[in-house]
């Protein structure tokens, strides 16, 4: 009699139990900004020295004298040596090309010399340097700078900070939805990451415009933007 009593429950609930276990779970899928302003503490510059004369080995040997003088002046700034690279060198001929004939054909290009170029990529841990070490390169005989990129060294602790926002944002976001629609927020399922760090554009420099007459090469580094983006699934109560 006990037996049968108990199977009757269970069947009793059977139903009930079903309908519970076939509830679908309601969520809402929020997304979330971050983002973080701060200033470089770091600058990399890419300097070199083209040259060129009759033959390879001249344009090699100009090229040399001019850039060891470069890398004189890069250590007289301070500049660690692990934190000066090369970054290109090549030795190439130097083309002429005739114009072309009435009939359309034209004559092989003909070498009329070689060009040496050696480019090197400083790091310039101390801002304050960066418009000296311009200076100081073009003066050493650089004459091909090609770019400045300010850039933040370290971001952890403040990417950190923009994720921190960006969740704080997609719950705040989630709130406001759910109490609009009268509903309540229960736990949150899962979270994904979206987004990273947006450094800043290289900031272009001409060789021809970096003779200021001995003075520093005005440089600035601005501000940086670091952004986080977050998705979260949060079950709805």
């Amino acid at each position: 009699m006990i037996a049968a009593a108990f199977a009757g429950a269970m069947l009793l609930a059977a139903p009930a139990m079903a309908q519970e276990m076939k509830r679908p779970v309601r969520t809402i899928t929020i997304q979330g900004e971050g983002s973080v302003t701060a200033k470089p503490d770091t600058a990399s510059v890419n300097a070199g020295v083209v040259t060129e004369a009759e033959t390879a080995r001249e344009a090699l040997t100009a090229n040399t004298d001019k850039m060891s003088k470069v890398f004189s002046a890069i250590k007289s700034a301070g500049i660690a040596e692990d934190d000066i690279r090369t970054s290109n060198f090549s030795v190439s001929p130097v083309y002429s090309h005739s114009p072309r004939k009435p009939d359309g054909s034209q004559e092989e290009p003909k070498i009329t010399g070689y060009r040496a170029f050696n480019n090197v990529s400083v790091i310039i841990r101390d801002l304050t340097k960066v418009g000296a070490v311009l200076d100081e390169l073009v003066t050493a005989g650089a004459n091909n700078v090609n770019g400045v990129n300010f850039y933040i060294d370290d971001t952890q602790a403040l990417t950190d900070k923009a994720r921190t926002q960006a969740v704080e944002d997609a719950l705040r976001r989630a709130t406001l939805l759910t109490q609009a629609a009268g509903a309540n927020l229960g736990k949150v399922i899962t979270i994904s990451e979206n987004g990273g760090y947006t450094p800043q554009p290289v900031m272009m420099m001409r060789a021809e415009a970096a003779d200021f007459g001995g003075k520093a090469a005005p440089v600035a580094g601005g501000t940086q933007e670091i952004t986080a983006s977050v998705t979260l699934v949060i079950e709805l109560e």
